[in-house]
């Protein structure tokens, strides 16, 4: 992926950048153009079925797609054959705690939002009060003074 991604900066160099001499350089891709790439082949994979048929060199075991009407993956696509593991409960052999008691973003639809996060158990609310440094001042020279300041905050957690 790193490779597909790969494409030519140049700089140049001489007065006022004149250009006299040109440098170029094959340079990766930023963090956020492969994050963004990789994450759309992974909710575009395919699920496969393993079979297992007798061949004359023994017992051989080959993928299909597991639903033929969607379409069959290429040489670039992702594919899986088994399931991911179930995040929301505890569970040892993958080393996932679940995510009962993890806070939560009550507004948010995406990942940390407390529907997909909770996974469907719903969430519980409390009030917490925080002490926060505030209204702070700068004195010359050299050195701030701030106020301390109780701040009430919703924390929403799962279920």
């Amino acid at each position: 992926t790193i490779l597909d991604h790969m494409h030519l900066r140049c700089k140049c160099h001489g007065l006022s950048g004149s250009c006299e001499v040109k440098t170029c350089w094959w340079a990766q891709p930023d963090f956020r153009t492969l994050g963004d790439y990789l994450k759309d082949k992974y909710d575009s994979a395919s699920e496969m079925v393993v079979e297992k048929h007798r061949e004359s060199r023994g017992w051989v075991e080959t993928l299909r797609v597991k639903y033929a009407f969607f379409k069959h993956p290429t040489e670039r696509d992702l594919v899986y054959y088994e399931g991911s593991p179930n995040f929301c409960e505890p569970n040892p052999e993958t080393g996932s705690f679940g995510t009962r008691d993890r806070a939560c973003n009550v507004s948010s639809h995406g990942i940390e939002g407390c529907d997909l996060l909770c996974c469907g158990r719903g969430h519980n609310t409390r009030t917490e009060k925080r002490k926060e440094k505030c209204h702070c001042i700068f004195h010359w020279c050299c050195y701030v003074s701030c106020q301390e300041c109780v701040r009430v905050y919703d924390v929403h957690t799962c279920k």
